[in-house]
């Protein structure tokens, strides 16, 4: 199954990660990388990291603010999509978080996203990926699409990122 959680509202993350864990709960074997983010040590990365040790990768260096960037960020995409070519045979769910939002900033192409769909749709393993912006075309592709709607967040009235909240 090809699983998408999009969105402007808080949560896409948390989903993936109530993915994985559903997923590690059964016994299904999986990868997970996160695109976009950077080691900022946020309470899914310390467990994750715990919990799947070698098939979790932190593949960002933040988030992509500054055109001067680019290079960087497209080069962490790349490193990132190499790691899940190192660990997709033994998965049987990759999970890919943020993704879109490396799609949406045009560090990631729609061709390099279908094949990761197409290899597994090919090889019956399912895929995870989140992040704002889901396109058109995924989102026909895509078996469930979840779209997660921001419809009120403590941040518009200036209040701070919370450690086990946002982070």
């Amino acid at each position: 199954m090809i699983i998408v959680y999009t969105g402007n509202g808080k949560g896409k993350t948390s989903a993936t990660v109530g993915q994985a864990l559903r997923a590690y709960g059964n016994a299904i074997p999986l990868c997970f990388v996160q695109f976009m983010k950077s080691n900022v040590q946020a309470g899914e990365q310390i467990a994750l990291q715990k919990l799947l040790q070698d098939n979790f990768h932190i593949g960002g260096c933040g988030f992509f603010r500054n055109e001067a960037d680019r290079a960087k960020h497209r080069q962490a995409v790349l490193a990132a999509l190499a790691w899940l070519e190192t660990k997709k045979e033994q998965a049987a769910m990759l999970l890919c978080d943020e993704i879109l939002y490396a799609y949406h900033a045009k560090l990631i192409t729609q061709e390099e996203i279908e094949r990761l769909i197409t290899y597994c749709n090919d090889a019956q393993k399912h895929l995870v990926l989140s992040g704002r912006y889901a396109p058109d075309w995924l989102i026909e592709q895509a078996d469930i699409v979840s779209e997660i709607k921001e419809i009120k967040h403590a941040c518009t009235k200036g209040v701070k990122a919370q450690k086990g909240i946002e982070f």
